[in-house]
């Protein structure tokens, strides 16, 4: 991965200064929550309790509907506890031209809850093409060019419907087994999409997990960074998921995604190099581990992740 980027002088004399653009956050992705409604998953009252009891106070809420949807009670049960959202996410078909209708009723139901109650930014999480459960196939694993070009198309489409009329910024998230997953594709999506609109979530893990560098593309696309989901991989599990093609989901449950300072990137690298960017950045904590193996896991590591992270600059929350 990349060295340790040289710190300006004038900025060292004030780490508070340096770091003070960064702010951290957390979403269900850290509790084992990758589905609306799951019998492996922690109830989501408890889960919102452990988050606030593990330090964090800035929020993006995960899969839609494992929080509640209404955004009066959601904006209660948030405020009871210390939280302020700050982003909502979403799964979207955009490559299907018979998809888009409802791709597009569930990202204004998901603009209209989370505008309501202060948010900034919505996530589009792009469809899997194998199940994450049966890690059976359900799509195709190439796109074609027009499925390609459509997915395009729509990506703009979306974004500008939810910052016009719902004043949210898009952020296209690149995710294992998913048709933004290596660095190429990262930078297909870059040279296509239009920046007014499209903006991208710098997820670390899956970066790596896609043979990339979130490092180095942090230098390479700085005004493309949008937001950040920050954590790590074990790249012995990556390789080995690689070359023995494994599902995601096999990756996830044999351990691939790991908590701080284990894997790759380097924590405090990242962290310096998000600095370098001088840009307002929520980064916000996640590890891939559904389901989770035991109770009490996620707030035990949640709560070590957020004070390892904040020894290294990541102290705003």
């Amino acid at each position: 991965m990349s060295e340790h980027p040289q710190a300006d002088p004038s900025k060292a004399v004030n780490p508070q200064e340096r770091y003070s653009k960064l702010t951290m956050g957390v979403c269900p992705d850290q509790w084992g929550v990758w589905f609306p409604m799951d019998d492996k998953q922690i109830p989501w009252e408890k889960a919102l309790d452990e988050m606030a009891e593990a330090g964090f106070s800035v929020m993006e809420t995960g899969p839609f509907g494992y929080f509640p949807k209404d955004p009066d009670r959601l904006a209660e049960e948030m405020g009871k506890r210390g939280f302020r959202v700050v982003a909502g996410t979403g799964w979207g078909i955009l490559h299907k031209a018979e998809a888009w209708p409802e791709t597009e009723r569930f990202f204004r139901e998901i603009g209209q809850t989370h505008a309501a109650v202060g948010a900034q930014f919505v996530v589009h999480l792009p469809p899997m093409y194998r199940d994450e459960k049966t890690w059976a196939y359900t799509d195709d694993r190439e796109l074609s060019t027009q499925a390609w070009n459509l997915y395009i198309t729509n990506a703009n489409k979306l974004g500008r419907i939810m910052k016009q009329d719902y004043g949210l910024t898009m952020v296209l998230h690149p995710h294992g087994d998913s048709h933004i997953e290596t660095p190429e594709e990262i930078a297909r999506v870059f040279e296509a999409t239009d920046p007014e609109y499209v903006s991208f979530c710098l997820d670390t893990g899956h970066i790596v997990y896609g043979g990339g560098d979130p490092i180095e593309l942090a230098k390479r696309y700085p005004e493309r960074i949008g937001y950040v989901h920050i954590k790590a991989m074990d790249p012995v599990l990556v390789k080995r998921a690689h070359d023995e093609d494994w599902p995601f989901g096999k990756a996830v449950a044999d351990g691939v995604s790991v908590a701080p300072p284990a894997g790759l990137p380097s924590m405090p690298d990242l962290i310096e190099a998000l600095a370098e960017l001088d840009k307002e950045l929520y980064v916000v904590t996640e590890q891939d581990m559904y389901p989770i193996a035991e109770p009490g896991q996620p707030l035990r590591i949640a709560t070590e992740t957020r004070k390892f992270l904040a020894e290294h600059g990541l102290g705003q929350v």
